[in-house]
């Protein structure tokens, strides 16, 4: 099993784009689109804390998931 981050299905939830989220974070475009498409090897815990709270997460078990 593969961790991985769902932005992209919460962003898409709250009808957000990785622009918004850029833009609501201070995080680099490319590095949000990195994190969309599970093309990272290693998350960044600021990045996440960040993301996080300009999504409203309070449980990180809401942005963490598995995949086969």
């Amino acid at each position: 099993m593969k961790m991985y981050v769902k932005i992209r299905e919460i962003l898409k939830e709250k009808g957000m784009t990785q622009k918004d989220l850029a833009e609501k974070t201070g995080i680099a475009p490319t590095t949000i689109s990195f994190i969309c498409r599970d093309a990272t090897t290693t998350l960044n815990k600021e990045h996440l804390a960040r993301i996080a709270e300009a999504l409203g997460i309070r449980d990180f078990n809401e942005l963490l998931g598995w995949k086969e």
